[in-house]
This record gives C-alpha cells, structure tokens and sequence, in this order.
C-alpha cells in the first residue's frame, strides 16, 4: 500500500485520455454509445486511481480528471465514489462469478471442479486488473464494512453456496473422504488469496509462480495426480 500511495503523484500526471467516440466514415457516434464509453471510461479511470491510492485517499476529481470529464459527469452515472466502487466490482467480478454459479459441473469429479476453479483463478482474476479489485477488498475491506458487506453479498456469498452444492455431490458420491470442503469451501479458494496478498508485496523480491501454486495446492488436496 505504501508503494501504490507513492505513484498518486505519477498517477495525477499521467496522460488524459478524453473520450471522443466516432462511428466509422467520422460521423458522431449515437448518444447512447457515447454515454456507455464515457462511462465505461469513468470505471477504467477509477479503477487506476483505487490501485494505485487505495479507496480512502482517491478522489473522485481525480478520477474525472483521468477519464477526460468533468467532475459532474461522474455523478450522472454513479451517486459517490461508494457507489462507483461497487459498480467497478459488479462489473469486473460478476462474469466470473456467474460462470461459476452456472458452469455445468454437477457430475464432474472434485479434482476437475477444483482444476477448472484453479484455472479460472490463474487466467480470469490474476492475469487480469480484477486481482487489483480483490487486493483493495483484502487491504481496505475492514476500513470500509459498507464495501465489505457489499463485496460478500455480490462475490463471496455467490461463490460459497456454488462450491459447497458441487462438493457436497462429491461427498455422497464418495469422491472426497472428509466433508471439510464443504464444511470450509474457503479452503479450496485460499491459495488465490496468499498468491494476491504475496505478490502485492514481494513480486520484487520473491514472485510466486501462482499456476504452479495452484496445481501444487490441488494435488495436496487431492493427491498427486498419476501418470497415465
């Protein structure tokens, strides 16, 4: 965090970029588009500044200011920075979210679905800006319970009740021999947590190779896979 708080000053200075939006041949673009991609840009904006202030210390002037718009526009799309936030989660995170709660996984072995979950994780959440979401979640969650709150009613709820109806098939149909899966689904999730918090803080000095920390943490769970 210290370091993020660091670059505020490189951030304020970094290149505008204006939204302009042009159908093909150079005439305007429709309203509605326009209004899309100035919002879209006002996310990408705010996204940036809470990586890199942390969600206290961003200002939405900042943001504007990033995003090439007035002050006032942000409040045609969102009612305060609270608000904005929560959008910025819902819009990054609920895809992946809703892939999970809708895959069709329900005769899949355990160590497939937690595959698949690892997979997901190393390529939608951590090769992506939404790690930067669950890091500013993870640092400033407990400063702010109303983000919190929000964050487990739109992310962690969702993902639990998905992991713990397909562990529990694995249970009865006799593929894991405890219920601890399903009794603390977390367990299954908590590798991607430290590889966000580890390389948030010692990327420079020790990076974690996060797809092996996954297969790694699979095979603990459900043994090493054997050569066929």
């Amino acid at each position: 965090m210290a370091r993020n708080l660091t670059k505020r000053g490189e951030a304020r200075n970094a290149p505008l970029r204006r939204v302009t939006p042009r159908k093909s041949g150079g005439t305007p673009a429709p309203r509605a588009q326009r209004q899309a991609e100035r919002r879209q840009a006002i996310l990408d904006a705010a996204l940036e500044e809470f990586a890199t202030c942390g969600f206290a210390a961003t200002r939405l002037d900042d943001v504007a200011r990033r995003a090439g718009v007035a002050k006032g526009t942000i409040y045609l799309y969102f009612r305060d920075k609270e608000a904005l936030f929560q959008e910025l989660v819902r819009t990054m995170l609920s895809p992946v979210v809703g892939a999970i709660a809708a895959a069709d996984m329900v005769d899949v072995p355990a160590r497939k679905i937690a595959e698949t979950i690892a997979d997901l994780f190393v390529h939608e959440i951590f090769g992506t800006r939404r790690k930067d979401v669950i890091r500013l979640i993870i640092t400033e969650g407990w400063r702010f319970p109303k983000l919190a709150d929000f964050y487990y009613r739109e992310v962690i709820e969702r993902v639990t009740a998905a992991l713990r109806a397909l562990l529990s098939r694995a249970v009865a149909r006799g593929e894991l021999r405890s219920d601890a899966l399903v009794r603390f689904p977390q367990l299954l999730v908590a590798p991607a947590l430290v590889a966000i918090i580890w390389n948030g803080m010692f990327e420079r000095q020790a990076p974690l190779d996060v797809r092996e920390l996954m297969r790694a943490h699979v095979d603990l769970l459900f043994g090493e896979r054997t050569a066929s």
